[in-house]
């Protein structure tokens, strides 16, 4: 059979320019193809001298390093199965985690060692190894034990290659089960989409826990044996540095947001940039135009889940279409998306309704929940998102919101996204974020939570008053909160759940 372990395809630009660099860490230090191939040689060769029954988990709890994205393509290159966990979850979280999934290797930091190796033993997890952002720990002691050659392990398509846990704000988190067929799907269809060149250079400031940064980051680059220049976490100011000996960046809105807050953001910096790449969250139409003035580029924003790394896309290439501001562009090649009504119907253009997908880059389904898997899928195999959304004429996607963000007020269905794009275009709002809470009249009253810019002084019942001349009665919010910031979670996304915990005894005793 033909070896459809992903490490095989990425492995190719290891082997095609050994002396290369490969990724550039901020402190100077150069890893070549060479390096990543002998490393992650070494590390397979310590996993699979473990004797760890097929199908194992490997969790990671580490910082950012070069040194992790190794433990990840090294967990694929055995032919295990890569769990990658947010380094801020705490105690209780890592608990669950550990029981849910029952990895045979756990890796964490040297500082969370003493609990995480109480969990660990709790959960009856065999290894426990620590690995550094210096390059030290346990893990690298013992890998430096092993031989550098190693033979990948032979993987069908199907086969699991990691799981990643949803954020889990109703509900318990639910790991996501993703194949090497669906990574390296995806990976090549990006590959070809996005238009990845011979020399292109990517700026990585992302974290390598999460889809956007593990999977659709680093698999492009490696896929096309593009160099990274490597940032343990973002910082403007070393991005921006970066930026005329890059092509490609890749970051979620919030990092777009800093990055125009920084004057050495200029046409000038960016002159050698191909493209600028957006996602994980909704970026504001304002963002999006701001960055096309100082910058002259035009943001590329896309649309994915942790269920089915990405979906959509703005187009890359001009032939392809222009870019439009507030959409997540059209399906991908091989991908399919498809707006519904409450019954399952076609919604017609320009109306709102759920979100389906399907294509080989569709999850196998929830670890250890066949129910919730079944729950999730359509008869007819579509997999159901949670997202609302709706197609325009040209067949670019707008999304909406999230199914459980709906709000549902006087028996009117309420989109917060229409709500908070009439908010977000007031003088002096930097951005909002519309929730429902519980009311004994209507059943959830609508409120809206906003962040005024530097200096601005915002006035709510002359808000209230504009919406009232813009949209429905029943759409504009009973009271708006003013607030610094809004919660949220790693990725950028706004906490809407804090959000409407904290005001739910608003209109209830």
């Amino acid at each position: 059979m033909k070896n459809e372990n992903l490490f095989c395809a990425l492995q190719t630009a290891f082997l095609a320019r050994p002396d290369g660099i490969a990724i550039e860490t901020e402190d100077g230090l150069g890893y070549t193809w060479n390096d990543l191939e002998r490393a992650t040689a070494m590390l397979a060769n310590l996993l699979e001298s473990l004797q760890l029954p097929a199908g194992s988990r490997v969790a990671a709890h580490t910082d950012k390093s070069v040194e992790a994205l190794m433990l990840y393509l090294a967990t694929l290159r055995a032919g295990l199965v890569y769990l990658p966990l947010n380094t801020a979850y705490q105690r209780a979280e890592l608990e669950y985690f550990l029981n849910d999934a029952q990895p045979g290797v756990v890796v964490c930091a040297s500082r969370n060692l003493p609990w995480v190796r109480e969990l660990a033993d709790a959960a009856g997890v065999a290894h426990v190894y620590t690995l550094d952002a210096d390059r030290t720990g346990t893990l690298l002691e013992q890998a430096a034990r092993q031989g550098d050659r190693h033979a990948p392990a032979r993987r069908r398509a199907d086969d699991l290659a990691a799981i990643l846990y949803t954020s889990g704000t109703t509900g318990r988190s639910k790991g996501a089960m993703l194949t090497h067929g669906n990574l390296l799907s995806n990976a090549l269809t990006l590959k070809d989409y996005w238009d990845w060149q011979p020399g292109d250079v990517l700026i990585h400031a992302l974290p390598i826990f999460h889809v956007h940064g593990l999977f659709v980051a680093s698999h492009g680059a490696l896929l096309n044996g593009s160099k990274m220049l490597w940032l343990s976490k973002f910082e403007p100011r070393a991005v921006i540095e970066r930026l005329p000996r890059a092509t490609v960046f890749m970051g979620v809105p919030t990092l777009y947001v800093r990055l125009l807050a920084e004057p050495g953001l200029t046409r000038e910096a960016c002159a050698r940039m191909r493209l600028f790449i957006s996602g994980s969250a909704p970026l504001l139409i304002e963002t999006f135009r701001e960055w096309q003035a100082r910058t002259g580029h035009t943001i590329l924003e896309r649309y994915g889940m942790s269920e089915t790394v990405m979906l959509t896309s703005n187009p890359c290439r001009a032939a392809d279409g222009e870019r439009i501001g507030g959409t997540v562009g059209k399906p991908l090649p091989g991908v399919g998306v498809r707006v519904v009504d409450d019954a399952g119907q076609p919604c017609p253009v320009g109306e709102i309704g759920h979100v389906q997908v399907r294509g080989p880059n569709v999850f196998k389904g929830y670890w250890r929940m066949p129910e919730k898997t079944a729950e999730e899928f359509t008869a007819d195999g579509w997999f159901r998102t949670g997202d609302v959304g709706r197609f325009d004429e040209r067949g670019y996607l707008t999304i909406v919101g999230r199914s459980k963000d709906l709000i549902i007020s006087g028996g009117y269905n309420v989109y917060p996204a229409e709500i908070e794009g009439h908010l977000n275009e007031m003088p002096g709002v930097a951005e909002s974020a519309v929730v429902g809470v519980p009311h004994a009249d209507f059943g959830e009253g609508v409120i809206a939570i906003v962040v005024p810019r530097p200096g601005a002084q915002l006035d709510e019942a002359e808000m209230i008053a504009r919406l009232k001349q813009q949209i429905a009665n029943y759409k504009v919010p009973k009271r708006i909160f003013f607030e610094p910031e809004l919660p949220r979670n790693a990725m950028g996304k706004v906490q809407k759940n804090l959000l409407r915990e904290q005001h739910r005894a608003l209109f209830v005793s």
